[in-house]
């Protein structure tokens, strides 16, 4: 059964993925796609409702992203958010002017919270307060409404400078809101979409993990069918939840474990003996000095992850060759990696992850598995536990495919490897014992290339800066930092710098730093 789709198109805003994921919340299936993405491409998905998202340009310059007329020729409800309200309506005859030039003296540019007065009678807004506080992100306004239709265009929302927060032509099923309803700060923001979905689309919320689960396993079973498939399991939560499906799936697998040198402390035994003793075919491969040897002297992220991305592929094909005739390489590639990696929308690609933007030009497999492409990390962990998958492995912190390669600023090295690797495991030690590990959805140590100077045993230290990280996130696409008591941040400081110091190595940690940054503007991972 083909699920209803609604369908997200990216004009670069920030919060894309964000929209998504709300989506998704109320159990309706939907994909990013570019706003230039081909049409025909559009209907073969056959949207049930289109949603248009923000962007960083103005509507009016020639440069700028424009909505498509053959988009809106579908004749399917269409939601525009922010500079997707604006682009929706400028396409439609509408005057799109910059804030500054509002009239009257006044800028009608609106950043953060702001009161708005709704129209209730509206079935974006029914069931609403007629006044309730949303988030504003935009410098132009929307300063004429288009004319000339049978069915006209109202204004369904104000505030106090802006007139046109909100935008209906109902006979067409045309919506546009000036300000953000996927974002927290908005109140009253999901039901908004909820009404969209439901009341305007016509959705039956036919999505569902369980449903997800039954039509990948069916797909799966087209796509491989007696082929071999050869799974790059990491041990993670996606990986070991890709596997649990590929075992329900397909009749021949057999999963690698890269141990690249580059894992959290004692993770790789860990690994192992969470698969030892089931059906499933296990090889690991100790790899450790090949990733070392290829990472020498780099030092730019983005290199460190082509590097380690093509470096994962060409050790499964040696390993394949060992096997003999494997037809697929199965991944536990999630949605956020697809996005990230920008090629899921219109948004700029923020960093290259190894398993998608990572991957060398050629690769010696039939196709590539992925089963988990189309979700995010809360939908994996659901889906793990539909397939039965022990809290344990569900549950397990997040650990990037590159390893710590990321998380050493600078170059990789195994003695900066093994200093960083005995730091982390402190931190996350700490946060066990204070019960706090299910309270924060990722936390992890970073060794940064700066140094400065210390005092330890009365003398003078040169050494390493570490920096903490901790999140706290539903859907990994926006997170903010975790507030960690200060009492178990100064435990973790006082058991690495006495735990971690220079004696016997190159460089050992004298400064411990947390870092306060959300997502955005930061990422989760430094690099």
């Amino acid at each position: 059964m083909k699920n209803q789709t609604v369908l997200i198109l990216d004009f670069g805003g920030q919060y894309n993925q964000l929209i998504a994921r709300r989506v998704r919340e109320h159990n309706v299936y939907c994909e990013i796609l570019p706003h230039f993405a081909d049409i025909e491409k559009i209907r073969a998905l056959e949207p049930v409702g289109l949603i248009l998202t923000g962007g960083p340009d103005s509507v009016y310059l020639d440069t700028s992203p424009k909505l498509r007329g053959e988009i809106l020729d579908l004749n399917i409800p269409v939601l525009g958010i922010c500079y997707g309200a604006q682009c929706l309506l400028y396409a439609l005859g509408a005057e799109i002017k910059p804030g500054a030039d509002c009239g009257s003296g006044e800028d009608c540019s609106e950043f953060g919270r702001t009161s708005v007065k709704f129209d209730t009678r509206s079935l974006l807004f029914s069931g609403l307060p007629e006044e309730f506080n949303v988030w504003m992100s935009h410098n132009d306004y929307i300063a004429a409404l288009p004319d000339g239709f049978a069915d006209k265009f109202i204004s369904t929302g104000q505030s106090a400078v802006c007139g046109t927060a909100a935008v209906e032509c109902s006979g067409r099923k045309l919506y546009a809101v000036q300000f953000h309803p996927e974002v927290n700060h908005t109140e009253h923001g999901g039901e908004i979409l909820h009404n969209f979905l439901y009341k305007i689309c016509g959705c039956d919320g036919d999505w569902s993990m369980s449903n997800y689960k039954d039509e990948c396993i069916a797909a799966l079973r087209r796509q491989v069918g007696d082929g071999k498939v050869l799974l790059a399991l990491s041990g993670g939560v996606d990986s070991s939840v890709c596997c649990a499906l590929l075992a329900e799936a397909v009749p021949n697998l057999t999963c690698i474990f890269v141990d690249h040198g580059l894992l959290r402390e004692d993770e790789g035994d860990e690994v192992e003996a969470a698969f030892a003793g089931t059906p499933i075919n296990f090889v690991r491969v100790n790899a450790g000095e090949r990733f070392f040897s290829k990472l020498k002297g780099v030092s730019d992220p983005e290199k460190k992850r082509r590097i380690i991305g093509e470096e994962f592929i060409r050790v499964f094909e040696d390993e394949a060759k060992k096997i003999g005739a494997v037809d697929f390489l199965a991944q536990g590639t999630i949605y956020p990696d697809v996005v990230e990696s920008g090629l899921g929308g219109q948004s700029a690609v923020i960093k290259s992850h190894h398993n998608v933007g990572g991957l060398p030009d050629y690769v010696d497999f039939k196709e590539i598995v992925e089963p988990l492409r189309l979700l995010f990390k809360d939908e994996v962990r659901r889906l793990g536990t539909e397939l039965g998958l022990p809290d344990t492995l569900v549950w397990r912190q997040p650990f990037p495919g590159p390893g710590l390669a990321i998380r050493i600023i600078g170059e990789v090295t195994p003695e900066r490897a093994r200093l960083l690797r005995r730091a982390d495991y402190i931190f996350r030690d700490e946060i066990a014992k204070a019960g706090l590990s299910r309270d924060i959805n990722q936390y992890f140590a970073v060794l940064t290339d700066m140094r400065s100077v210390g005092v330890m045993g009365d003398g003078r230290t040169y050494d390493c800066t570490l920096a903490l990280r901790g999140v706290v996130t539903s859907d990994f696409m926006t997170a903010d930092f975790a507030r960690i008591p200060y009492d178990v941040l100064e435990k973790v400081s006082l058991r690495v710098v006495n735990e971690c110091s220079g004696a016997g190595s190159p460089c050992g940690i004298n400064r411990v730093v947390y870092d306060i940054t959300g997502k955005p503007p930061s990422t989760i991972e430094w690099e």
